[in-house]
């Protein structure tokens, strides 16, 4: 699945229809990027419910369904990328902007996917994943909401509470929302990062590089920003 055909089209397809619509904002911001928040906002919402839809038809154990609650940084993200594009509240946007460049597009790129086109499974996931990144994208560089001064300690102290959480839930299920128990079967970049539980301190570092390395093009515009007030 990793960088095969089906896998390489998917990701063109997100880059050039996230590409379309963050330059057409730019260009043009006209009312009709409130219908697109929107558009994109159903899309993702109508993804997860149909994401769990499908669990429901064609899963009979309780456990499989049980370790599919929406507990995934990405299916949060989901939630939040929807929740973002409806309010644009300015927290709520860096919180999309930071999980979905720092986390979800790393799904998008190494996907734990076992099913492949065309089936439900493969559309949903790529839609989904694809869906918070192209939101992060359209929200921050097409609208013009930049993470402000202090959002990267904001969003690492929001998300550190999530996967504290999660972690518990995992401690108390045995699942394994997060990977915070095991890596995921398929390839992916924890597996460069060490066993149980180095990858997680490693996950944490690299993860906390990520959001001070997507925060630094604000943080040097603001600076131009204040130099040109004085």
């Amino acid at each position: 699945m990793l960088l095969s055909t089906e896998h390489l089209l998917a990701i063109t397809a997100i880059v050039v229809i996230t590409a379309v619509l963050v330059a057409a904002a730019r260009l043009r911001p006209r009312p009709w990027t409130r219908i697109a928040c929107i558009a994109l906002a159903v899309i993702l919402v109508g993804a997860e419910v149909g994401w769990w839809a499908y669990l429901a038809t064609t899963h009979s154990t309780g456990a499989d369904l049980a370790s599919a609650l929406p507990l995934q940084l990405c299916d949060a993200a989901i939630f939040v990328a929807a929740a973002a594009l409806i309010r644009r509240n300015q927290l709520v946007v860096e919180v999309t902007y930071f999980w979905g460049l720092a986390g979800t597009i790393q799904a998008v790129i190494t996907p734990d996917l076992p099913q492949h086109f065309p089936s439900f499974p493969f559309f949903q996931y790529y839609v989904a994943h694809g869906g918070i990144v192209g939101a992060a994208l359209f929200l921050v560089v097409g609208l013009g909401q930049w993470p402000r001064r202090g959002a990267v300690l904001r969003v690492a102290a929001i998300t550190i509470a999530y996967a504290l959480l999660v972690g518990a839930i995992d401690a108390a299920t045995g699942a394994n929302y997060m990977y915070l128990r095991s890596k995921p079967a398929s390839a992916s970049l924890l597996d460069l990062l060490g066993s149980w539980p180095v990858y997680i301190a490693w996950a944490s570092l690299v993860g906390a590089a990520l959001l001070l390395i997507l925060d630094a093009p604000f943080r040097w515009l603001r600076h131009r920003r204040e130099e040109h007030t004085f």
